[in-house]
């Protein structure tokens, strides 16, 4: 009487999961987690971003005098004319000589990757060459995060963002089909998303109309725009009182008159600056600036604490949620711009699908057929695992929401090979042995133990191959990693561990009068 060993009740096992995760993905149901189609596979938006990251430099530059601020209004510093020159130097005076060994001390501990210059009581903050390149590198990295942050946010599935070469960004998002919804994603990615409280320089406000723009920096003033009435203009402190990287959270709202508005609010620090500020300047005004325009500039009524802050304006629904993706998300430290893009339409996708799935199939049974007319039994018992190694692959790839693209196809019919390979050593060594004159089950025995450490030693080198490939490979790279990986590893269970079962379940059938049916033997010669 024939029993189930362990290893068959394991494949057994394996084939049932692999059936049951993958009919989400084969039938494309709307329960159930599924295989996502990559860009190639179901079209989408491929663009190719290049970064400016010498503006880097000035928003940098913004934020260290910003500190500079916080720092002497902390520290009951008593100080004028704070002004960002040339884009990349902060310079300051300091009124008092007595503040002076207390300032530097101060600048120099909290303010790295500078370089202060003194001339009498004025000063001139500078970073150096080498924390200037290394702010234009982290604004790339940082343009890549916040923009994977911001696909991700929006709930579009895998888009691929990666850094391409010194200075340029991949983005590829699969499943955009409309021209309204590709517009979107890339104002999306685009939108700077820089957030800054500015105070209005109240004295002079009324001469804004007239006022050049070179006449506003002699003043250490901006002059910015009204978002939806361009030519209103504002006279702005050049300096912020804060800006987005003190925020924390950001979601929309609704006010009284039930129209979309965006409530964010600040960290303890962010806070604290904001709470003070609002006490000291009760009756005058604040602008809320986004992207370099204004949009709105409310008088302050009395110390607002707690930091939380509004944004409100004529927003649609939609644009406001946008802009609380791009504010959570945190903003861009340098403007992106686009370098290439193209569309891949659906129909494109679907032939890709038509066209990987007829050489899979044709493949799979050109394997089998192969396998079942050179091994006989041997061979089923192989297409049976293969078949098995399929479903896993496709359950686990389902499981983990993985994203299938066209070079993850080719991944799959090269693992059929790969998987079935295994087999073909196996059942060579256990010809070899019959030959020899072994009996079946030594034969069976001994073919598995010889054949385990050169199957091994080859799938590990290719897993190692794999995961290589998947760590320092983007897009299509990593989905041809990442199927192979997967193959490999269900390789070892169906087509080592599954078909040994098969033969040890199988072995009280077995007879050395049959081996041209069992494996495909054409002579019994020695055989015992």
């Amino acid at each position: 009487m024939k029993t189930l060993n362990f290893r068959l009740i394991l494949f057994i096992f394996a084939l049932i999961f692999g059936i049951v995760f993958s009919i989400p993905s084969l039938t494309q149901s709307t329960s159930g987690k599924k295989i996502t189609l990559g860009l190639d596979l179901q079209g989408g938006l491929h663009m190719l971003l290049g970064i400016k990251s010498n503006v880097a430099i000035a928003s940098r530059t913004k934020s260290i005098a910003g500190t500079v601020k916080y720092i002497f209004d902390d520290n009951d510093i008593i100080f004028d004319d704070l002004r960002i020159v040339d884009g990349d130097k902060v310079t300051f005076e300091l009124l008092d000589q007595d503040d002076v060994p207390k300032a530097t001390a101060l600048l120099k501990k909290e303010i790295t990757g500078t370089v202060l210059t003194q001339n009498g009581l004025k000063f001139t903050l500078q970073m150096t060459p080498k924390e200037m390149a290394r702010t234009k590198q982290n604004a790339i990295k940082q343009a890549v995060d916040t923009i994977r942050n911001r696909l991700n946010e929006f709930g579009l599935a895998e888009p691929t963002v990666a850094k391409q070469g010194e200075d340029k960004i991949l983005v590829e998002v699969p499943g955009i089909k409309t021209q309204a919804d590709e517009q979107r994603i890339r104002e999306l990615i685009a939108r700077a998303a820089h957030l800054q409280l500015m105070a209005v320089d109240e004295g002079r406000a009324a001469r804004v109309s007239t006022m050049s723009t070179a006449e506003a920096k002699s003043y250490g003033d901006v002059i910015l725009p009204d978002v939806y009435h361009p030519k209103q203009r504002y006279l702005l402190r050049q300096i912020p009182v804060l800006d987005g990287s003190m925020l924390t959270d950001a979601k929309v709202g609704f006010d009284k008159a039930n129209q979309p508005v965006i409530n964010f609010t600040l960290n303890g620090q962010g806070a604290r600056i904001f709470g003070d500020f609002t006490a000291k300047a009760v009756g005058k005004r604040m602008a809320v600036v986004l992207d370099n325009k204004v949009y709105s500039a409310p008088v302050i009524r009395e110390r607002i604490g707690g930091g939380h802050v509004q944004i409100s304006g004529n927003f649609k629904l939609d644009e406001a949620h946008d802009l609380a993706i791009a504010l959570r998300s945190g903003a861009l430290l340098a403007p992106v711009y686009v370098m290439e893009k193209r569309s891949v339409g659906p129909s494109l996708g679907a032939d890709s699908i038509r066209a990987s799935s007829m050489a899979l199939a044709l493949g799979f049974i050109l394997v089998i057929a192969f396998m079942m007319i050179y091994y006989r039994m041997a061979g089923v018992i192989a297409n049976v695992a293969l078949v098995g190694n399929l479903f896993l692959i496709l359950a686990i790839m389902s499981l983990f929401g993985a994203t299938l693209t066209l070079p993850g196809m080719a991944g799959i019919v090269l693992t059929v090979g790969m998987a079935v390979d295994a087999n073909v050593i196996i059942n060579e060594r256990m010809r070899e042995l019959l030959h020899e004159g072994k009996s079946i089950p030594k034969a069976v025995e001994d073919g598995y133990s010889n054949a385990f450490t050169a199957i091994l030693d080859a799938n590990v080198t290719t897993l190692i191959a794999a995961v290589v490939l998947y760590a320092y490979g983007t897009g299509a790279i990593k989905g041809f990693a990442l199927t192979m990986s997967i193959g490999i590893l269900a390789s070892m269970l169906t087509a080592i561990v599954g078909t040994h079962g098969f033969y040890q379940w199988l072995m009280p059938k077995m007879d050395k009068k049959r081996l041209n049916f069992w494996f495909g033997i054409t002579t019994d010669e020695g055989v015992k």
